[in-house]
């Protein structure tokens, strides 16, 4: 069967033209000539409020002067002057001021005179615009004044070189640009060093374009200021400046900054979920996700260009005044050598042979260098197309760079850049720049598959088969290209691209084992009881055998990792660890091994009479006797305490002689400030058991303060009853939106439908919760009837709206 199967006051109007019709070439041409045609209409207007005076010229900086100026965009204008001294005649534009200071108004040397008429001509322009309603960055300086500041603030230096004259004197224009620039020459290795550590800065603040779902346009990493800064490298010749595919990434980002300011009307330059729509139909795009992915597709390349820009920055800035020598050229493979802290083209490499590509990727990757940009160019121009099957050698060199870890993630970005990945594997263009709609994730989907091919290298030595590992960790997510379930539709699409790479029929089978497969351990851990037999029995069933097994185990955490914080930690990796011990002891004919036992602090909590507490850190242990509803009352305390309960595990009962003492941990985080006192929540628990807290009423006081805020779509609760997943209980399984008292209010729902949690597994990823119970009547038998099921599934469900 093949994949495709699967898919069954001025007097003059500046406010930005009506939007334009969708189409995307039209919507984007549309807002292009929009800022063409605003831009020669602000310049004719100040033109006409400076007038015909001499000695002066008004400027425009910053997006003006780039003539980028968006509707929310900041108009930046400079009313430059000559100055006079007192003598009459002009201050020379180099004129140096003893203290490092420019002189004020009225000051010794200075012509008050020509500083009053200097002011009333800045007055004649500042206050229309105010009144115009445009927002005004302003300042009035002579070509002196703007060079001192200029020399003293970065960013003004970096606004002065985008400096354009509306009106007024060319020659004063022409010599502040010249000054500026001599200046950033002279100090380039000063200045650009300080631009690289603001650059890096902003892109710790700020993100990685690409990779979120609610971006800053503009500041961050891969935006608009990311090719404002390159272009003033350019102007150092320390780098060049940016091409067509940068231009043409930097067009396209601008065209969405500009239609998020008219659909809004605001100055905002953060691309937030419920503008998303409105944003793409501007544009002319079928909808958000094409928006994201486009805009992912346009940072990316202003990213891997920006990279380059700076490593010849390092080198510039790193290298000794007085020169380098000769740069050797050391061999790395066949037909790739190293030059200057780059990967390139070795003089004798044959473009005929089509597994070059990937050999000079892999030897890049495991010598951790950067592909050169002109080597990566010339290679998508000339390398022949690779035979299939693969040969050999090309797997060989696509599992060496895989496994050379995080360093091969530029190298395959940079062939991603070129194009390179696609013409290699076809279907990688279903998952490229996907964005991925959870924030758990922290990247789109193709990035997500080779983040985890890059962590899987640190786990090859644990498993017997590591090509099978990092090829399946490339391929485990490939299904969410295709409708429908991403890992039943992965694996048809895996076992393909399998065959296209020359694994044998054997291979194949493991591969599509593992992308069918990838989410089985972590899920069955956090979602199903590991002490009832018909878990590890399942488990061994579906993997078969302990290859799969160990595969899946590795793939498991390098998954986990990759997709972000909230989707792995220490206690998963507890879980899952604990149900691979148990599996493997299943296929090994061995009897399985239950949980440990407690420990001394958790027998001693339990001899504490009517409940205790045990708070560590986020961990939160409750001891108590075993009652109908314990799990839920106790959630209730930890969220009239504002804990928010991210984790959950109910041992029910378990400790003590005579079994009804039961165990909860439970993670839980603090909604804010610091965590309660556990005296307090020991008090609060024992009045809970004792009936006289009220839980409840306190939860629905604070009910309003949890709505989720208007505009914000989510999702409805999703209650299911899971088959055959035990014999001796009903397991229910509950998604939905986490809130304050969630967890209260599924208990309270089971609890009032006459049943018993025998065991429960919480988990919350990002905002969704997705919390695991295992049920029984009151018989302590699961529940049978199919009506009340459904009764149990509806009550829920109401509990939850």
């Amino acid at each position: 069967m093949s994949h495709e199967a699967v898919a069954s006051g001025t007097g003059q109007d500046l406010r930005p033209p009506d939007r334009p019709r969708p189409g995307t070439l039209a919507a984007r041409q549309a807002y292009a000539d929009a800022r063409a045609t605003r831009a020669d209409e602000l310049d004719r207007w100040l033109a006409g409020l400076l007038g015909p005076e001499p000695g002066v010229a008004l400027v425009a900086v910053g997006s003006h002067g780039r003539r980028d100026l968006t509707p929310g965009g900041d108009l930046d204008l400079v009313l430059l002057h000559r100055g006079r001294s007192t003598g009459g005649g002009a201050i020379p534009a180099d004129a140096a001021d003893p203290a490092g200071t420019t002189a004020p108004v009225g000051a010794a040397g200075v012509d008050p005179t020509w500083e009053h008429h200097v002011a009333a001509v800045a007055d004649r322009i500042w206050y229309p615009v105010w009144d115009s309603g445009l927002r005004l960055d302003h300042s009035v300086r002579t070509v002196h004044e703007a060079r001192t500041v200029a020399r003293g603030d970065l960013k003004a230096a970096l606004g002065l070189m985008s400096a354009r004259r509306i009106a007024g004197e060319q020659t004063l224009v022409d010599e502040l640009r010249a000054a500026v620039l001599a200046d950033w020459r002279a100090d380039a290795r000063q200045r650009l060093g300080e631009l690289s550590a603001m650059t890096r800065q902003r892109w710790e603040t700020q993100g990685e374009l690409a990779f979120l779902l609610e971006p800053d346009l503009k500041e961050a990493r891969g935006g608009l200021r990311d090719v404002h800064v390159m272009q003033a490298v350019a102007a150092s010749w320390v780098a060049p400046a940016p091409d067509e595919r940068v231009r043409a990434a930097y067009r396209l980002l601008l065209d969405a900054r500009h239609a998020l300011h008219d659909v809004t009307g605001r100055a905002a330059d953060r691309l937030v979920l419920q503008e998303q729509e409105a944003v793409a139909r501007a544009l002319g795009l079928l909808d958000a996700n094409m928006l994201l992915r486009t805009i992912a597709e346009a940072a990316r390349t202003v990213t891997y260009a920006a990279d380059h820009v700076w490593r010849h920055v390092d080198r510039f800035c790193a290298a000794r005044s007085r020169g380098r020598g000769r740069t050797e050229r050391r061999p790395l493979a066949d037909g790739v050598v190293e030059h200057d802290g780059e990967a390139v083209l070795a003089r004798g490499a044959d473009p005929a042979d089509p597994v070059l590509v990937l050999r000079i990727a892999a030897a890049a990757a495991q010598a951790g260098l950067p592909l050169a940009p002109a080597t990566v160019d010339r290679l998508a121009e000339c390398v022949a197309p690779m035979p299939v099957p693969w040969p050999a050698e090309a797997r060989d060199a696509l599992v060496a760079l895989l496994g050379a870890g995080p360093s091969a993630i530029p190298v395959w970005e940079a062939l991603d850049q070129a194009g390179m990945i696609t013409r290699l594997l076809p279907d990688w263009e279903r998952v490229r720049n996907r964005p991925q709609r959870n924030p758990v994730h922290r990247f789109t989907v193709d990035r997500h598959l080779v983040e985890t091919a890059a962590g899987a290298a640190a786990l090859t030595r644990e498993v017997a088969r590591p090509d099978l590992l990092l090829v399946g960790a490339l391929l485990h997510d490939i299904g969410k290209g295709w409708p429908g379930d991403h890992s039943r539709g992965g694996a048809v699409v895996a076992r393909d691209m399998g065959a296209r790479m020359g694994f044998d029929e054997r291979d194949v089978d493991v591969l599509e084992a593992l992308v069918r497969h990838h989410l089985l351990l972590p899920d069955t851990a956090t979602r199903r009881d590991l002490d009832d037999p018909v878990t590890i029995r399942g488990v061994a069933d579906t993997v078969g055998g302990h290859e799969v097994l160990e595969l899946l185990a590795a793939l498991s955490i390098a998954d986990g990792l990759a997709t972000g914080p909230a989707a792995w930690g220490g206690w998963k990796a507890g879980l899952v660890a604990e149900l691979v011990r148990r599996v493997t002891a299943a296929l090994a004919g061995r009897a399985v091994p239950r949980a440990p036992e407690p420990s001394a602090e958790q027998l001693a909590l339990a001899r504490h009479g009517g409940g205790a507490v045990r708070v560590v850190g986020t961990r939160v242990t409750v001891v108590a006797p075993d009652r109908p509803g314990l799990l839920w009352r106790a959630a209730g305390v930890l969220a009239l305490h504002r804990l928010a309960v991210r984790t959950a595990r109910g041992v029910l009962p378990t400790l003590g002689g005579d079994g009804l003492t039961a165990m909860i941990e439970f993670t839980a985080v603090p909604e804010y400030g610091n965590p309660p006192d556990p005296a307090v929540l020991e008090a609060d628990l024992r009045r809970v058991l004792a009936d006289r807290l009220d839980v409840a009423a306190r939860l629905e006081r604070r009910a309003g303060a949890a709505r989720v805020r208007p505009g914000v779509a989510v999702p409805p609760p999703r209650v299911t009853i899971v088959d055959d997943a035990s014999n001796t209980a009903t397991v229910i399984e509950v998604r939905a939106h986490d809130r304050p008292g969630l967890l209260w209010q599924i208990g309270q729902a089971i609890g009032a439908c006459g049943l018993q949690v025998r065991a429960a597994q919480v988990d919350t990823l990002g905002a969704n919760a997705v919390d695991v119970f295992y049920v029984v009547g009151a018989d302590g038998a699961p529940i049978g009837d199919t009506a009340a099921l459904d009764a149990v599934r509806q009550r829920i469900l109401k509990a939850l709206r």
